[in-house]
C-alpha cells in the first residue's frame, strides 16, 4: 500500500526557524518531524512511500533517498501550496490502489495508525474537548457521517487530524476538488465524497499532535524524547553525572563536572560541559557546543548552535547556527503567572504555556550580558548589543 506523506509546506507560522529548514525537516529527538511520520506508516504496513515535496525539497530527498528502511521513496513536486487536496493531487500519477495519506508535520500514535491501514475506508479521529478550531466529524455506531469546518456548533467532539485511508477511485477525486472559500483545495471535499458513497470507519486517535508553532514543536520534542531509553555510546567523562533516559550518541562528548537529568539526547558531533546543567526535555543537536556554567533547560538546540558559557535557556528553541554571548540570559516566566505570548505571523498569540522563553532564528547571535524576555522572537541573523535586554521582537 502506499503512504502519501504530505510535506511541502513553507511552515510560516514556525518562522524564523524554517528561513532554511523545511518545517517536516524540523528536529524532533533523533530525526526530522516528517521521519516520525514515515516510521510510522512503514511499521503499519506501507510498501512505498510517496512524499510530497515542495519548498527546501532537497532537504527532504536527501534525507530519505530512493529507499528508507527498506521501503522504496518516491517524490512529488507541489509547485504552489494550494491546499491539502492540490498536495495529494500531485502524487496521483503514483497511485493505482488503496492508498493512505497522512500530514508530514503531525505526530500520531502507533496504534491508531495501525489501524487506519487494516480499515478502507477510514479516517483518524481524535477527541477534544473543544472542537471548534477543527474540522469536526459526525460520527454513529463509528462511521462517519459527514465533517464540517470550524463549527460554532460541532456535532461531535471528534476531530480530523489529516490521516485517510482512501479507496482507489479517490485518487480521481482529488483533481476534481474546487477551490474554497479561503483559496485553498480542501481534502476535506473529497473525504464528504468518499462519505456519500462508502460507509467510513472513524479510526480512534489517541495521541496526536500538529506542530505548526514553535512551542508545538517543544512540545514534540517533549513527546519522543520522553520515549527515550538510555543508551551512552559517546564519551562520557567519569566525573559527569546522568540521570535517567539520556542519550549521547556516537561521536558526542560529555566532559566533567557535567549533570543530565533525562529526558535528553546529546547528538553525534555535540559536546556539553565542563560543568553544565541540562534538564527537561533537552536537546542537543548535532554540532552543538554547551559550554561551562550553562543551564538548558527544556530546550532544543538545532545542528551547529552555540551555548558555549554562563547561560541560562529554558524552554525555549535555538535554531541552525545560533551563537548565544557569555551571560546571555532567558526568562521564560511571566510575572503575572499568564500565558506567554509570541508573534506568529505579525499576530501575537498565546502559546498556552506559563513557561515559554525565546525563539532564535538561524545564524541570530546575542552580545554578552544580553537578556532576552519571555516570548521574543528574533529573526534569522539578528544581533545583540553587550548589557542590551530585549523585550520585543527583532
Amino acid at each position: 500500500m502506499h503512504a502519501v506523506i504530505l510535506a511541502a509546506g513553507e511552515g510560516t507560522r514556525m518562522r524564523p526557524l524554517t528561513e532554511t529548514v523545511p518545517k517536516p525537516m524540523l528536529p524532533v529527538a533523533d530525526r526530522p518531524l516528517v521521519a516520525h511520520t514515515a516510521d510510522a506508516a512503514v511499521e503499519a504496513g506501507a510498501d512505498t512511500l510517496v512524499l510530497v515535496v515542495g519548498y527546501e525539497a532537497d532537504r527532504v530527498r536527501e534525507h530519505f533517498g530512493d529507499e528508507y528502511r527498506g521501503v522504496p521513496v518516491e517524490y512529488a513536486t507541489q509547485e504552489e501550496q494550494l491546499g491539502t487536496a492540490h498536495a495529494a493531487a500531485a502524487a496521483r500519477e503514483h497511485l493505482d490502489d488503496d492508498f493512505v495519506v497522512l500530514n508530514g508535520d503531525d505526530l500520531y500514535d502507533r496504534a491508531a495508525l495501525d489501524a487506519l491501514f487494516d480499515a478502507c475506508p477510514a479516517v483518524g479521529a481524535y477527541e477534544v474537548d473543544d472542537p471548534r478550531p477543527y474540522g469536526v466529524f459526525s460520527i454513529a455506531d463509528g462511521e462517519v457521517t459527514g465533517i464540517v469546518e470550524k463549527p460554532e456548533e460541532p456535532p461531535s467532539n471528534r476531530v480530523n487530524v489529516g490521516a485517510y485511508h482512501f479507496p482507489a477511485e479517490a485518487a480521481d477525486w482529488l483533481d476534481e476538488v474546487e477551490l474554497s472559500e479561503r483559496g485553498e483545495y480542501e481534502i476535506t471535499d473529497v473525504v464528504e465524497r468518499v462519505v456519500e458513497a462508502y460507509d467510513v470507519t472513524a479510526v480512534p486517535v489517541e495521541r496526536w499532535l500538529g506542530v505548526g508553532r514553535p512551542w508545538e514543536l517543544l512540545e514534540a520534542n517533549e513527546w519522543k524524547l520522553g520515549e527515550l531509553e538510555r543508551r551512552l555510546d559517546g564519551e562520557v567523562h567519569p566525573d559527569a553525572d546522568l540521570r535517567g533516559p539520556v542519550v549521547v550518541e556516537d561521536g558526542a562528548r560529555v566532559d566533567a563536572g557535567v549533570v543530565v537529568e533525562g529526558p535528553a539526547l546529546v547528538r553525534a558531533g555535540a559536546d556539553v560541559g565542563p560543568n553544565a546543567y541540562l534538564r527537561g526535555a533537552t536537546l542537543v543537536g548535532p554540532d552543538c557546543h554547551v559550554g561551562n556554567g550553562v543551564e538548558l533547560k527544556n530546550t532544543v538546540v538545532m545542528a551547529g548552535a552555540n551555548v558555549p558559557h554562563l547561560s541560562y535557556v529554558g524552554d525555549s528553541v535555538l535554531g541552525e547556527g545560533v551563537n548565544l554571548g557569555a551571560g546571555t540570559q532567558v526568562a521564560n516566566l511571566r510575572h503575572d503567572g499568564g500565558d506567554v505570548r509570541v508573534t506568529v505571523k505579525g499576530e501575537r498569540v498565546s502559546t498556552g504555556r506559563r513557561k515559554f522563553g525565546v525563539v532564535a532564528g538561524p545564524g541570530a547571535k546575542t552580545a554578552i550580558n544580553t537578556s532576552l524576555n519571555a516570548g521574543v522572537v528574533l529573526s534569522a541573523g539578528a544581533t545583540t548589543t553587550p548589557g542590551e535586554s530585549v523585550v520585543r521582537d527583532r
